[in-house]
Order: structure tokens, then sequence, then C-alpha cells
């Protein structure tokens, strides 16, 4: 009936200090210096005085459905799986169609989204996919966003990219409208998630959309743009106008940023990292060279703490609460407060690996190993 966290260093993201964490219905009840267990009944309690606690994490950018298909029938990536989702770290996750529209589609991707739901975690998708007109479930956007509840906006459309549809600039008003029409009816954040590529106009299009038309730069936001150091300047560029920028975990510092070395700079630069967000890129095709890895989000997260020196709250508010706000999940999802659901991370304080996944109150991995598993993965 009740979890009770003891004597944990919370980061809620903001740091509380040590607090006793009382769990109920899936919820977090209360915060406080000390809760006692005398008066509560069927009581669950876990001692967390060697542990960090914090939020836990929100993934914008999942392929749940698999990825790839760039090289024929064979590149198609499966399906995800729940305990690559529980071993990153991943309490919220957002799916996304990707390249390929073809062989899937959004009642696939629909579908596995509410079986991950069932299994445990929270979940949400993005209507669409690469190209514009883009792929829906009910015939227009507006209308999946307006009348499905896991449906929070449209994405990933590509830009810059030689897979995408190359879009004018009407068309990326027209699917703009109906995000934003989409999400006022059906009280959905009504977002744009752009996947840009590493064409040479990079978010060109994005800065003309801006600046002739009346939409809200809050409304979009593009991914990968720590990809190479020219879109990650046009990246500070729109973050300096008020938009938000995604920066995906795993890049290679070759051509561009890592997600520590990106953050550090903007750091150093005193930019609004109110405005920055990390994801994985998980399950997608990393084009030859693998699939992506979604734990590959908390590593990169953990390695600003460790070798950049960034601040754990910093840190922290790239995959937590700064996601929730912009996807109009908080205070449901990013933070641990009275009322907020129960999903919470467990770190060890000396090596910062995930010990606990809490996910809607229920333990998923405890002491570093796998609780429970889905549906269909091997005992």
């Amino acid at each position: 009936m009740f979890l009770l966290l003891k004597g944990g260093e919370c980061y809620i993201p903001e740091s509380i200090g040590k607090k006793d964490i009382l769990i109920a219905v899936g919820k977090v009840y209360r915060v406080e210096d000390e809760i006692s267990k005398d008066k509560l009944w069927d009581v669950e309690i876990i001692d967390c005085s060697d542990k960090i606690i914090i939020p836990g994490l929100i993934d914008q950018h999942v392929h749940i459905l698999g990825g790839g298909g760039e090289e024929g029938p064979v590149s198609r990536i499966p399906e995800i799986q729940l305990s690559e989702i529980i071993c990153a770290g991943v309490t919220t996750v957002v799916g996304v169609l990707g390249f390929d529209s073809i062989t899937r589609n959004i009642a696939n991707l629909l579908a596995k989204a509410n079986g991950l739901q069932a299994e445990g975690i929270t979940s949400y998708i993005y209507t669409g996919s690469y190209s514009i007109p883009t792929s829906t479930l009910t015939g227009k956007s507006i209308t999946d966003i307006s009348l499905i509840d896991k449906v929070i906006g449209v994405g990933e459309v590509a830009l810059a990219d030689y897979r995408s549809s190359h879009p004018t600039l009407q068309m990326l008003k027209e699917l703009s409208s109906e995000a934003k029409m989409g999400g006022m009816i059906g009280a959905k954040a009504g977002i744009v998630h752009m996947h840009i590529g590493d064409g040479k106009e990079g978010i060109k299009l994005l800065f003309e959309l801006i600046h002739e038309t009346d939409f809200p730069i809050e409304m979009f936001i593009p991914t990968h743009i720590n990809r190479n150091k020219k879109l990650f300047e046009q990246g500070i560029q729109f973050l300096d106008m008020g938009g938000f920028i995604d920066m995906t975990a795993g890049e290679s510092s070759e051509k561009g940023y890592s997600v520590p070395d990106a953050l550090a700079k903007l750091v150093q630069e005193n930019k609004n990292l109110d405005n920055v967000t990390v994801s994985s890129d998980g399950n997608g095709s990393n084009l030859g060279n693998g699939i992506c890895k979604m734990t590959q989000l908390f590593n990169d997260l953990r390695d600003c703490i460790q070798y950049k020196n960034i601040d754990i709250e910093t840190v922290i508010k790239t995959a937590t609460i700064n996601v929730a706000k912009f996807l109009k999940l908080y205070p449901q999802k990013g933070t641990i407060k009275p009322e907020s659901d129960a999903d919470i991370l467990m770190l060890d304080k000396k090596t910062l690996a995930i010990d606990t996944v809490i996910a809607g109150g229920k333990v998923f991995m405890k002491d570093g190993q796998i609780t429970k598993k889905g549906t269909f993965e091997n005992n």
C-alpha cells in the first residue's frame, strides 16, 4: 500500500537535502524531513541513506517501434523492450516513427506505446514522420492531436537531411498550424519536433518560419542540434531567441559536440539552460554504426557531472523538469513533490550509477537488478 524512502539526498531536481518520501497509489504523498512508519500499514521501507534521489528521466525521442530501414529490410531495428527503458533510468518515454513510414505506421506506434503503458511506464507519441505530408492515424495531424490521448504533437519532421521530403516554408506553416490548433483543442503541448540532419541549411527554414509567422517559438524544438558545430551555433542563436533546443546523447565530438562538451559550453556562455533538453534517439539507427542505446542518455548526464563538474541540478533538469514543462506534463512529471507521479531514480552516491528505478510507485529495478520485465521478455 505504501512505499517509504528513508533519508535520501534529494534533488527534485533542485536540492532539498535529506528527506523521507512517502509514496501511495502511484503518487508522491509526502516529502518531509522525517516520516514515521508507526501510523502506516502495509508499508515497504527502503533505506536511502547512501543514495541520491532524482526524478525519473523523460526521454522525448525514442524509436519504441524500432528505427532504421535505410539499408533495406534487414536493417529494420526491432521494437524496444521494457527492460531497456528501465535500465536507462527512463520512466516516461515519447515514441517517434522516424524515417520509415512505409513499413511502419502511427497505428503500430500507438499500439506499442499502449503496451509499454500497460507494462508500467508512462508513454506518449508524436504523430507524423520525416516527410510532409506526414503519416497520421486519422488522416490529419490536428485530429490525431485533438482526439488521441497519447499524441502530444507532430514529429519527427526532417529538415536539412537528404532523407527528408524537403518541405517548403508554406508546407511547414500548414503543419505547424495543425499542431498548434490540435494542441489547443486537445489541451496538449501541440509541439513540432524537428529532426535536423547534417544538411547545409541546418535550421534556416525554422528561422524563416519564426520570422514570418506568429507561431510561438516555444512550440518548436529542433533535435540533434549538437551533431555538428555549425548547427550547434545555429541552435545557440535559436536559444537566444527564446526557443528550445534538444541535444542527442551519444553524439561524437569529432564533427560536433558530445552532450557533456555542449552543455559545458552553454554553461560557460551563460545561456538559458531552462530551455535546453537532452534525449537519446534510443533504438534508432546510427547509420551503419549500430543501434542508438537509451542508456547513453544517463551516461552522458553522469559524465556532465563527473568529468565536466557541472552541478547536478543543472544536469538533471535537462532530462526531467525542462522536458516536462516543454511537453506540458509538469507538475505531474519531472519533479518529486506531493501529488506528482511517483517516478523516481535512486543513484549510488559514490559512482552515480542507477541503483533503483520506481515508475508509477512500483519498483522496476532494485540494487541495480531488473525486478520487473516486459510481457514477452525472457526471464
